[in-house]
This record gives C-alpha cells, structure tokens and sequence, in this order.
C-alpha cells in the first residue's frame, strides 16, 4: 500500500504519510509513505531533526492500493487516482469529490491538523508512537495550527502536542515551533515559482477553477522585496491553467492577519466572499490565517453565488 497526501505537500502531509504508513506496518499491513512532490523547506527542517526521510516522490498510482492524508480532493491527487483502489483516509478537511467504489477505512475529524488524528489512531490501535515520529507529528500540528493561533486549532490538537511532547521529549514547544517557522520564512535565493507552491491548493468551485497558495512568515516585512515577482508569477499561473481566480496568502503570523495577493478575472468575488473592496492586487484581512477555515468555505459557498 502506497500512503501519500496532496500535490505541493506540506508538513502535516509529509509527517501523516510517514506516520500512517508506520502504523499501518505495526498493524501488519504492509505500506510504503510517498509524495507527490519534493518536501518543503520547513518540512526539510522538521524530517532532518527527528531523524526521518523524505518520501519517495510519486506521479502515478494507478493498479495501486493506496491510503491517503490530509486531502480528498480530486484536483489535488494524481491524474490516475481512479485507477487505484484507496483503502483508507485520514483528513482534516472537508470531503472533496472522491468517490470509492469499495468501503474503505475513514478518519475525518474537525480539528487543526492530520497529525492529531493520526495521534488518535495510534491509541485507538494500541500501538506506540516512536520518539521521531512523534517529534515529527508535534511539528506538523504546530505549523497547521500555526502555534496554535489559527482558528482552526482545537483543544484536542492542543492535547496531542502535549503527549507528543513527553513521547519525543521536546521541552521546549513553543520554541521548537519558532524555529520552525523562522525556516518557513526564509525566502531569499528561493524561485518565485518554488513560493508560490510552497503551499499551495487547487478547487474546482461551482465549475470555477481556483488556485490558493500561501506564505506564513514571522513578519510580513520579509516579503515585501518578493511581491512584485510573486505577482508575476500568480499572473502566470492563471494563464497556465485557465484558471478563475488565484489567490496568495501573505500571512504574517506574528499579527495574525493575511495580506491577498491575487488575480482574477472578477473582482466582486472578493466583497461576496469576504465583504472587502479589493485593491488592484491585494487586499488586507486582519484574523484570517487559515485557507481551510477561513478562505476556502466562504469562497467556495458566496463568491459564485
């Protein structure tokens, strides 16, 4: 079984292939993490602390059977997805538009990270976490709940890193996820294409295609000398794939608030969706940080109303 989360991987998909693939060994099935794309700055940083390896990157699945993190939309798994057998998920996302023909094993829960659920299943199975796994996991809910500062985290998010904490023996969290996120921010030498994927998402809503990316930083500042080529470099990608409207979280997560950068072909999507008058090419939302919780359901159920 091959175990891989969505295209552009972050962290939480990284770490919750890696760990769902180990438990599902434990369990005595045999499974494999993969990726479809090589692992970001940061999640370089978190695998090389705890001693783990980035997947093997993957383009195709099909004739395979496959479990999957982190995501069940079909613009965001491979091009072969249906003809593959998927056996399992473990999200924390709404269900997107995939489809089984089979039942299947289904862990989707409201809470800030993949990696809390995968901490329940460990428990749920009876089987221990390793120490690297667990350190890996706490990083991966810390950089989706943003230190715990996004909407999206939960009080069982909170309990995970706490017992991933004594199982990996981090002392220090919140200085771990500082350091983890001063690594999130470095931007210089990177490719203005290597930012703009660095995070980055694709839906179809209601027949429209939109693509969200986003850049967390410690401050916004550091971003500043890097607007104008990752303007050009959104521009781009709408024209590449005929997309509606692509939109670039600039979150700055010391403020708490999210600078859009976008391009679209309406820009009344904008004052529907989020009750702002965009500018020419951005637009400030102060609170958001969450593309899950607080871009992609309004967006998705106002801006094509």
């Amino acid at each position: 079984m091959l175990v891989l989360g969505h295209m552009n991987p972050d962290t939480d998909s990284i770490v919750a292939a890696i760990a769902l693939a180990d438990l599902f060994s434990k369990r005595g099935i045999e499974a494999k993490p993969v990726a479809q794309g090589k692992v970001t700055p940061e999640s370089a940083f978190v695998l090389e602390k705890f001693g783990l390896t980035a997947p093997e990157v993957v383009t195709s699945v099909a004739g395979q059977k496959i479990a999957l993190v982190d995501t069940t939309e079909l613009a965001q798994l491979p091009g072969d997805i249906a003809q593959a057998e998927v056996l399992a998920v473990a999200d924390h996302h709404k269900l997107g538009d995939l489809s089984t023909p089979n039942p299947l094993e289904m862990w989707v829960w409201p809470v800030g990270c993949t990696c809390t659920v995968l901490k329940s299943m460990y428990d749920f199975y009876g089987v221990e976490v390793s120490k690297g796994i667990a350190g890996a996991m706490l990083c991966a809910i810390l950089s989706d709940t943003v230190m715990f500062k996004s909407v999206t985290c939960t009080e069982a998010d909170k309990k995970a890193v706490e017992a991933l904490a004594k199982i990996s023996g981090v002392s220090d969290v919140m200085g771990l996820g500082m350091e983890m996120f001063k690594v999130k921010s470095a931007v210089e030498g990177a490719p203005m294409r290597d930012l703009v994927f660095r995070d980055y998402k694709d839906f179809d809503m209601a027949g429209h295609g939109v693509g969200i990316g986003q850049l967390e930083v410690v401050d916004l500042d550091i971003l500043k000398p890097y607007v104008d080529g990752l303007y050009e470099e959104i521009t781009k990608l709408k024209g590449e794939k005929g997309h509606h409207t692509i939109m670039l979280m600039l979150t700055d997560i010391m403020k708490e608030g999210t600078e859009m950068l976008f391009v679209t072909d309406d820009k009344a999507v904008f004052k529907k969706a989020f009750g702002v008058d965009a500018g020419e090419r951005s637009f400030w939302l102060q609170g958001c940080m969450s593309r899950k919780k607080q871009v992609v359901p309004d967006f998705q159920a106002k801006a094509f109303a």
